[in-house]
Order: C-alpha cells, then sequence, then structure tokens
C-alpha cells in the first residue's frame, strides 16, 4: 500500500475508487473500502481533518488522529494508496481564505432548505462540499463511497457531483450501508468520546428510529412518528435538535405514510449526550440491525 502526500503524485490512481474520509477509522469505514474494492477498482482512502467544515467551538483541535491504526485498517481492507495531504497541500493561501472561499459556493439545495444540520451546523457543508471537490479534482476517480450515516452529507455530495458532472467526468456517488454495533449503535469516530456509562443512553437513537419504523407499518402518519421518535430519545436523556421524517431526495418534510413513500422515507436524528453530538437515520422499511440501518 502506498503513502501519498501530494496530489502529484495520485496520477497513477486516476479513474480510481474514493473513499474519502477524516481518518479515525473503524469498522464502517472498512466496509466501505472492502465495497469500493469489490468494484475492481484501485482504491484509494483519502485522510483529512478538514478545519473548513468545522465552526468555531466544535470539535476540529480534538477530533481523534489515529494515523498509525488507519494505516493497518486500510491495508487489511484493501486499499492500493492512503493519500494523506496537509493543510497547506489544501489550503495553500490559508485557512481564513479557504472558509471565505467556502463560504462563497453555491450549494445544492439539499444543503440548504432541509433545515437539519445545515439549521444546526450552518457553515458545514460549505466545508463539505469544498473539500470533497478538492479531493475529486485531485484523485479524478471514478467512483467515490460515502455511508448513510451522514445522509445529509451523502445526499449533498451525490447532488454537488450530478451538477458538476462534466467537471469530474461523470463520476458516481455510491452509498452504502450504516454499520452498527451489535447492539444498534451506529458506528462514528465520536463514538470514543462516550463513557461507558453512556452507552445504553446513546442507544436511544437506534431505539427511536426503530420506534418511527415500528409507526410507518401501523399507518401512522409522520408526525405522529415523529412524535414517537422525541419521546423514546426523551427517556434516554438526549437532548434532540431534530428528529424527523423526510423525503430522500430532497429531505423536505412529508405529511403521510403513503404507499410510494412508505418503504424509503427516511427518519433522521441528531442529538446530544452531556456534550456529544450524535446523529443517525434509517430508512422506515425494515429494521434496525447491526449490518445496516
Amino acid at each position: 500500500m502506498q503513502i501519498v502526500e501530494h496530489a502529484p503524485s495520485l496520477a497513477p490512481f486516476h479513474a480510481c475508487a474514493l473513499v474519502p474520509t477524516m481518518g479515525a477509522l473503524h469498522a464502517g469505514h472498512a466496509s466501505l473500502i472492502k465495497r469500493a474494492a469489490s468494484d475492481g477498482r484501485p482504491v484509494v482512502v483519502s485522510l483529512f481533518v478538514n478545519p473548513t467544515q468545522f465552526a468555531a467551538g466544535e470539535d476540529f483541535s480534538k477530533y481523534p488522529r489515529t494515523l498509525e491504526a488507519d494505516r493497518a485498517l486500510c491495508q487489511a481492507a484493501g486499499a492500493e494508496a492512503i493519500f494523506i495531504p496537509s493543510v497547506t497541500d489544501m489550503y495553500p493561501h490559508g485557512v481564513d481564505a479557504a472558509n471565505a472561499q467556502a463560504a462563497a459556493l453555491k450549494l445544492p439545495l439539499v444543503a440548504t432548505q432541509p433545515q437539519l444540520e445545515d439549521a444546526w451546523r450552518p457553515t458545514h457543508f460549505a466545508g463539505v462540499c469544498q473539500v470533497v471537490a478538492k479531493l475529486f479534482d485531485m484523485c479524478q476517480p471514478a467512483a467515490a463511497y460515502f455511508g448513510e450515516k451522514d445522509f445529509q452529507q451523502l445526499r449533498v455530495i451525490q447532488d454537488m457531483a450530478r451538477r458538476e458532472g462534466a467537471r469530474w467526468k461523470n463520476i458516481v456517488v455510491h452509498a452504502c450501508p450504516t454499520i452498527r454495533e451489535s447492539d444498534g449503535l451506529a458506528m462514528s469516530s465520536r463514538n470514543r468520546y462516550l463513557q461507558a456509562n453512556q452507552r445504553e443512553n446513546a442507544l436511544g437513537l437506534s431505539r427511536a428510529l426503530a420506534a418511527a419504523q415500528e409507526c410507518a407499518r401501523a399507518g401512522m402518519d409522520s408526525a405522529a412518528a415523529e412524535s414517537e421518535m422525541r419521546r423514546v430519545l426523551a427517556q434516554h436523556q438526549l437532548e434532540v435538535e431534530y428528529a424527523v421524517i423526510r423525503a430522500p431526495e430532497t429531505l423536505l418534510p412529508i405529511e403521510k405514510f403513503q404507499p410510494e413513500l412508505k418503504s424509503v422515507a427516511r427518519a433522521l436524528i441528531a442529538a446530544r449526550l452531556d456534550g456529544v453530538r450524535l446523529i443517525d437515520n434509517a430508512s422506515c422499511a425494515g429494521a434496525i440491525s447491526d449490518r445496516g440501518g
């Protein structure tokens, strides 16, 4: 497995399968790498903690950096290269200039209309679109792989790639299932912030999603499902930012679980547990399991 630090050295890997990450990798990331490798292209994993997608007061400085463990996981999962650019390589004019540039980007509507992550982290998707576009420019991948756990982010990137298809030769952005712990907790790099005694309360997210699925199966409307999710989250002492049922493409509200929406409507949650921000989501069809939402 090659270690690449500068963009010109990526030339042999153009038309690769790209897995963009911020490091602190876990089994969920390994599943993305394995999925990418199964498509027959060389896999490149980027490891870059992107400062422009963190607002003031967020956890950029303490975001876990576990480079040696990340290298081992990438190699074991089948990556042919990892790309580890510096902040200077990504933003040669400095982070302040990069933030200003990000703020001027025209974002997809799914990054600004749903009032989900875009409401609670208003500068986040500008930074995400900026860094992903730079990675696409540098790596020139034929395909990229993102997990459904960050569902709004996935939809934002899919829309950005479609809108600018010619720029990246019609790159395909693949959605990969959320990977869960055996108890149902969605895998996340931020789970390591949780103390052992917080774990039971953190499971409120997956249990609330399961409750929403039960509401859908019972034919209840979306407002009732949202109310039930909030009830479950409150039982687990979670401070709710949002707990909603949305249309899967636009992430805009829906009123009823109509037959054509019931199988694809998306339940999405963001909540805090003693300062740790957790997000999760699932289709309103099916069931929560340890292999995907």
